[in-house]
């Protein structure tokens, strides 16, 4: 019997996932420190934005006088908020990608 404790299913598939990588030929390479840095200030940048959407949504809704205006405000909101988090996950990515 092993020392190891037993394994979450998390741990598991994580395990798993790597073991993929590895066997396409994928490397693991750590972040920098200026790629962690580069990469919490986009986060920051863009949950700033999401706020901000939020806030001028949130107005909206109160001057809307039907409910189709408020329809029409709701899905705005969701589409700005799926654009901005495929923006940020895309400029995650690249900073990724690249060598600083």
């Amino acid at each position: 019997m092993t020392d190891e404790a037993p394994k979450t299913a998390y741990e598991i598939a994580m395990q798993r996932l790597r073991q993929r990588d590895r066997e396409a030929g994928e490397t693991e390479r750590p972040l920098t420190d200026e790629q962690k840095r580069a990469i919490g200030d986009l986060r920051k940048f863009y949950e700033a934005k999401l706020a901000e959407r939020e806030i001028l949504h949130q107005e909206a809704l109160k001057k809307a006088q039907s409910y189709d205006e408020v329809a029409k405000l709701n899905a705005e909101l969701a589409q700005d908020r799926d654009r901005l988090t495929r923006e940020r996950d895309r400029k995650i990515a690249e900073i990724k990608e690249r060598q600083l």
